[in-house]
């Protein structure tokens, strides 16, 4: 994607950016002009490090719903100029989805500009799929001449839009125009769906990779051949020779781990840490000290896979490595280690965030132990993490390992968390968060009546509200 640049997490922009419980508080209480105009950045400008699993569009949707926000500042971002020229779906995705969320809370403005959208601009396919879930057939029916208009009637449009049809993450749309009572319409979208379908079944019969009775050399060498045109296949290898691979293979794999090509080498390595092989330990330590980056990953992701107590006593003795390897095995001791860890464990956040800082991807797992292992120590450096990432998943784990590890946490950041981006940080808070405070009462009220809030959490808020509506 990109590298979205996060204002300071002491600002409104930050909080904001970051999704927040904060975000909102302060947001409904700053200057409204203020509030729209950080909101508006937010959403033109998506501060997610990764769009495809962090969430926003429902927090911010909320948000333009408290301030009464105008779209004026979305819909000009979408009919820019530069929706031709930038047709990356991250340009457009985060307002499109924000609209569906509008839409589906009653805002006919949202509506339309999605409509709109989805007859003249680039990224129509996502506003379609935002309107198939919320529009009525009327005016999914509307969008079908704008819509199959895009494709060429040639060959190749024709090829071009079997494809769509057939990727189609919502398939309402298309299956509404197969029955449109326009001929001109439904034939086409028919003969559309038939294409697809055949060429979906064309892809199953002519698998590629191995087959049946292949030899330990040939998985290797198909290992090899992925990795020449950038393909990780590795893992599919390993499980390959685990159908392939007798007793009497063994030598041949030890010496592929310790001295192959860098598919073989992959590939065994990985073969052998998840046989929890006798050999495997010393293998994986080699590869880490004289493999390429590709064979040092993959000796790393082996062991981390590793369940054994042999491995998890090795972590012990590698984790102080200032290495991968030393890494992975911290992250190892979060998840397998014992209380006896705890020590380790927190040396391996603190260290992580001096090093990488607080968005360190090695954080995830080191923050999940700290809770899994209640390391009250833990408590300072999970409360920087959870304040200065910018990754709303990350902050997630923080405030659950807070929750086991903090006592000041469901009177102080379990409050906030309520108004969190992510669902799974919002059900942590309806669990913990302190109803002294009317807020959370309030709050906690309007999660367990709003239709788009997801299951898990209002499983959670009715835990704390009692049959005659008062929160307990």
């Amino acid at each position: 994607m990109f590298d979205p640049v996060i204002a300071p997490s002491g600002t409104l922009l930050g909080l904001l950016q970051r999704g927040r419980g904060d975000g909102t508080l302060h947001a409904l209480t700053a200057p409204r002009a203020d509030a729209l105009a950080a909101l508006n950045h937010c959403v033109l400008h998506d501060p997610r490090h990764d769009w495809q699993v962090e969430n926003r569009s429902l927090y911010y949707a909320r948000l333009y719903l408290d301030l009464h926000g105008e779209l004026d500042a979305i819909e000009a971002h979408l009919f820019d100029a530069e929706d031709i020229l930038d047709t990356d779906e991250s340009r457009t995705g985060l307002a499109l989805a924000v609209l569906g969320h509008l839409a589906s809370y009653g805002r006919r403005d949202a509506l339309e500009l999605l409509r709109r959208y989805a007859a003249t601009g680039t990224g129509w396919a996502w506003a379609l799929d935002e309107l198939a879930l919320r529009d009525d057939d009327a005016g999914l029916r509307a969008l079908a001449a704008p819509v199959l208009a895009r494709f060429a009637t040639d060959a190749e449009g024709e090829a071009e839009l079997a494809a769509v049809v057939r990727d189609a993450f919502e398939p309402r749309p298309w299956r509404l125009w197969a029955d449109d009572p326009r001929e001109s319409i439904s034939t086409r979208v028919r003969a559309a769906q038939e294409t697809g379908c055949f060429d979906r079944w064309q892809r199953q019969m002519r698998p590629s990779g191995p087959r049946p009775g292949w030899s330990v050399q040939a998985v290797f060498e198909w290992a090899q051949q992925g990795i020449d045109r950038g393909a990780v296949l590795h893992v599919p290898a390993a499980r390959c020779l685990t159908a392939v691979a007798g007793p009497e293979d063994r030598p041949q794999i030890v010496e592929a781990a310790r001295n192959g090509g860098d598919g073989a080498r992959c590939t065994a390595l990985r073969y052998l840490a998840d046989g929890n092989d006798p050999e495997a330990l010393e293998l994986i330590e080699g590869a880490v000290a004289d493999g390429s980056t590709a064979v040092v990953g993959a000796a790393v992701d082996a062991f981390e896979r590793m369940r054994s107590i042999a491995a998890v006593d090795r972590a012990r003795g590698w984790v102080h490595r200032p290495d991968p390897l030393g890494a992975a095995a911290g992250r190892m001791l979060a998840c397998l280690g014992g209380t006896r860890d705890s020590d380790l464990v927190l040396g391996a956040i603190r260290e992580a965030v001096r090093g990488e800082g607080p968005d360190a991807p090695t954080l995830w797992t080191l923050v999940d132990g700290a809770g899994r292992l209640g390391i009250v120590c833990a408590a300072p450096v999970l409360r920087h993490i959870y304040r200065e990432t910018a990754s709303s998943h990350l902050r997630g784990r923080a405030a659950r390992a807070l929750a086991a590890t903090d006592p000041s946490f469901a009177a102080g950041f379990a409050v906030e968390c309520l108004w969190d981006c992510e669902e799974t940080t919002r059900e942590v808070a309806a669990r913990h968060a302190e109803t002294g405070d009317a807020r959370v009462v309030d709050q906690l009220r309007r999660l367990a009546a709003d239709p788009a809030e997801e299951a898990e959490v209002q499983t959670a808020v009715r835990s704390r509200i009692g049959p005659d509506s008062t929160a307990v």
